[in-house]
């Protein structure tokens, strides 16, 4: 499972999804040639983005294969946590595997 987190430079963290993703059932179905954020998501190692990333990250999930593919509500919440790194500066998201 990878869950997901907003932190800061220092590491402290601003605030978490509640979901998870299941990367057997969705990530590993990701087109990683079409969709190259979510398909660079590892299920047991931890990425990071930046707020110039986002944007991309952004980009994919408003796809609809992708949204459908992980939910939407789960796409939704991602995109929230998007948004908080997009207008604050110094944060960044984090997928965590286990």
């Amino acid at each position: 499972m990878i869950s997901f987190q907003v932190r800061r430079e220092t590491g402290d963290i601003v605030a978490h999804g509640s979901s998870q993703l299941d990367w057997m059932n969705t990530l590993q179905h990701v087109d990683a040639d079409r969709f190259p954020f979510l398909g660079s998501l590892l299920p047991y190692a931890d990425t990071m983005f930046n707020s110039r990333q986002i944007v991309r990250l952004r980009q994919e999930l408003a796809d609809r294969s992708v949204r459908e593919l992980l939910g939407p509500d789960t796409a939704a919440e991602i995109e929230a946590l998007c948004l908080q790194v997009e207008r604050t500066s110094h944060l960044y998201l984090w997928f965590l595997g286990d």
